[in-house]
């Protein structure tokens, strides 16, 4: 058990929440491996956690969370401040006084018969500059041993906060479960997170989109730095000179599939090599010599397991054979192993899916998996993780890229102009709902730099803290705007993607060393067709021109749909307005 740390607004406030919530117990979170190997036993006793094969899967466990509690929960999920003009037209608020008269009840005796643990944990490398502490109560045994894989988390924390270091607060209990009392609650003037009647984990990992983007977001705003919901990869040519690039992507837009990016087999052959910072979050800050340095806050992988396979994603994959918990999945009692659709083509005949009940794989007219069951895997897992992401001051970013899905508008890739045009081609940024999404397919939705339910304060300030970057930094990283899915009037893929967007990067990198020229368009800077690498690649016969093409007719339908998403923001920057005009003088010039 940790030692008690001699910080007394830690201890007051543990003290306190002791008193509401009346915990038959209190565990401070050492992260020993002693420590959590009896948290895990525990677990497995009260029926909460599963061990699975010692073997196949050593150090893995299975997990089930309430069939109604499977998903973050946007509709539940609040940003409370003071003035509602704070959290803007994007997110939903209450007052503080609301959120607690509402809240405080339900915590109340909500621990009685379970033990309160303490988490304390650091985003990011302990000690960096970078990083911050959270401090999480929690009484679910999945939630501290998760915690304790997404972030360096421990004994080791409470040294670094000292007496007087400040911390997050943040507050979990499964509660009842309840749906209707489910609230995910963000305190960004008291720097402080509830969460009640959820175990799942996006809402009850505080580390997670709350503290890292959420919370870190109006942190950023306060100190002068930035929290965005982007990977972080490095590109090692043949000389060995790495570049890193940071990036950010709506759902289902090949965000995870690039962070851990195997390049085809003509560039490995000649030594180039991807290496894996972060695939979700990361923390920006602007370095000494003027440049823009990033780290990943996290130290674990929470992925969406359905999809992931040897064929897809082997890096992921190869994360979670070991020390890892996997969420909702189909559990193989053959073998006692795991399984979800796209793993392979080998279902369990024996086995139960994610609710419990019996499954074979082989006549089941039924998912075995829940669509967002998850894997918590150590970031050391994976092969292609860099020797970097433990580097307290972060890595140097040469390019920022956004990208969307869109079938028919946006091309392959494009730079911006410069950092005003490419904040402004973040604000943009959207993707087309495809047939996994629930409603009608091809509906454009805007996500602005991935991050539309992650800020944690007004989405027009938000832009102006961009631009404000943009104004400090000396040496600025140029941005770029990707589209993987582009389609052929037979709605055909165009680009092969995964492994060969690393053809993209590799133009995307030439253009940070001004090493090949581009073609000026009304959107932006693009390729010339002999600078995109397609040797070996068996596009079909225009392909390229197509991908390359930006068609003004569409592109001016597009101008309507930001002009009527701007009027949402009452304090949209007067850069982005003109931007969004001269876009449109462009188009139509």
């Amino acid at each position: 058990m940790a030692n008690l740390p001699d910080n007394r607004a830690l201890l007051d406030w543990v003290e306190e929440c002791r008193a509401l919530m009346t915990p038959d117990e209190v565990e401070w979170i050492d992260a020993s491996e002693e420590q959590l190997e009896r948290l895990r036993t525990k677990g497995v006793a009260t029926g909460e956690m599963h061990r699975l094969n010692p073997e196949l899967l050593p150090g893995c466990y299975y997990h089930r969370s309430h069939p109604t509690d499977v998903a973050r929960v946007e509709d539940r999920t609040f940003i409370c401040t003071t003035d509602p003009a704070e959290a803007g037209p994007t997110n939903n608020h209450m007052t503080p006084e609301e959120a607690k008269a509402r809240v405080l009840p339900l915590y109340k005796g909500c621990m009685k018969g379970r033990t309160m643990y303490v988490v304390p944990y650091s985003m990011g490398p302990i000690g960096s500059p970078f990083s911050r502490i959270g401090v999480e109560l929690t009484d679910s045994i999945y939630v501290a041993l998760s915690m304790c894989i997404m972030t360096r988390a421990g004994q080791a924390v409470l040294d670094e906060l000292g007496p007087d270091g400040d911390f997050v607060r943040c507050l979990h209990s499964k509660g009842t479960l309840s749906p209707e009392d489910r609230y995910i609650l963000h305190f960004p003037e008291e720097d402080a997170i509830w969460s009640i009647n959820s175990g799942y984990g996006g809402n009850a990992l505080q580390g997670k989109k709350c503290f890292a983007l959420r919370i870190a977001s109006v942190l950023g705003r306060r100190e002068g730095w930035m929290a965005e919901h982007m990977l972080i990869v490095g590109v090692e040519n043949p000389k060995g000179e790495i570049k890193y690039i940071a990036a950010a992507f709506p759902s289902a837009c090949g965000k995870t599939n690039l962070a851990m990016l195997i390049p085809p087999e003509i560039y490995r052959n000649k030594g180039y090599k991807v290496w894996c910072v972060g695939d979700d979050i990361a923390w920006l800050r602007i370095g000494k010599d003027g440049r823009l340095y990033a780290t990943n806050p996290e130290n674990g992988f929470f992925g969406v397991a359905p999809g992931t396979g040897a064929k897809t994603n082997p890096n992921a994959l190869a994360a979670t054979r070991q020390n890892t918990i996997f969420t909702n999945v189909v559990r193989n009692l053959k073998d006692n192993t795991v399984w979800w659709e796209g793993l392979d083509k080998n279902p369990p005949e024996y086995g139960e899916d994610w609710l419990g009940n019996p499954w074979n794989g082989k006549t089941a007219t039924t998912k075995g998996a829940q669509p967002n069951s998850r894997f918590t895997s150590p970031i050391a897992g994976c092969p292609c993780i860099s020797d970097k992401v433990d580097d307290p001051n972060g890595v140097p970013i040469s390019a920022i890229i956004f990208g969307g899905r869109r079938a028919r508008t946006a091309p392959l890739v494009f730079e911006s102009f410069d950092w005003t045009h490419g904040v402004f081609v973040g604000s943009a940024l959207s993707s087309e709902t495809t047939a996994a999404t629930q409603g009608k397919v091809g509906v454009v939705r805007r996500d602005p730099m991935a991050m539309l339910p992650f800020c944690g304060y007004n989405m027009g300030d938000y832009f102006a803290h961009w631009l404000d970057m943009g104004e400090k930094l000396e040496h600025k990283p140029k941005i770029f705007h990707v589209n993987w899915f582009r389609q052929d009037k037979d709605g055909n893929f165009l680009w092969p993607g995964f492994g060969d967007n690393m053809r993209v990067l590799e133009w995307i990198l030439a253009r940070c060393e001004d090493a090949v020229p581009a073609v000026k368009s009304p959107i932006g800077l693009l390729p010339r067709k002999e600078d995109i690498n397609v040797q070996g690649l068996d596009l079909a016969p225009g392909a390229l021109d197509e991908l390359l093409t930006v068609d003004n007719g569409l592109w001016l339908e597009e101008v309507q749909g930001l002009r009527e998403f701007y009027s949402k923001f009452d304090r949209l920057p007067d850069a982005l307005r003109a931007q969004l005009d001269g876009l449109e003088a462009r188009l139509k010039g």
